[in-house]
């Protein structure tokens, strides 16, 4: 299904079980120090692109934000925080490349006070999100993680709460008889 055109109709996510959801961003704090933001700036789009290329790496979709002309953030929704702090934490990318300027500069004392830095990460426990979609292309948690129509999770927030995935009955011969 296409992200850009309305579906007319409501839908809700398709996530089951807990979900991982990384804020994170920055803050021009002096304009006028553009060598010193700039780089941040353009960091976060490079990460986006590296993964998009590797689905495996585990982020299932994001949104880009601007909360105000100094101030901008991305919504990121990932598969497992295991898979989050793994890429966080893997030498061969784009972010590993991107906190070592940013450290370097912060040693040699040039980057303190011009650009701000934040994240907050959460894991949702199912049970502890839902989510409504009116006439609306797949966005934010639906976009990650796929939608279905309301009625299979509930027309009501509450009933969408308590929403629990039927759990396959096991096959004969699960059990290794």
């Amino acid at each position: 299904m296409s992200r850009r055109f309305a579906i007319a109709e409501r839908t809700t996510a398709a996530a089951e079980g807990d979900v991982v959801v990384l804020l994170i961003g920055m803050r021009i704090n002096r304009f006028w120090a553009v060598h010193h933001w700039l780089p941040v700036l353009v960091s976060m789009p490079r990460m986006l692109r590296e993964l998009g290329k590797r689905p495996e790496r585990g982020l299932l979709g994001h949104l880009l934000l601007t909360a105000s002309p100094r101030t901008y953030y991305v919504v990121q929704y990932w598969e497992s925080k295991e898979k989050l702090y793994a890429y966080a934490h893997a030498p061969d990318t784009v972010h590993h490349s991107a906190w070592a300027f940013i450290n370097r500069k912060e040693r040699e004392g040039k980057v303190r006070g011009h650009v701000g830095l934040w994240h907050e990460t959460y894991v949702v426990p199912q049970g502890n999100y839902e989510s409504i979609y009116a006439d609306m292309p797949a966005f934010g948690l639906a976009a990650a993680h796929g939608r279905v129509p309301l009625e299979k999770r509930g027309r009501r927030a509450k009933d969408r709460f308590a929403y629990r995935p039927e759990k396959a009955a096991p096959s004969a011969g699960a059990d290794g008889a």
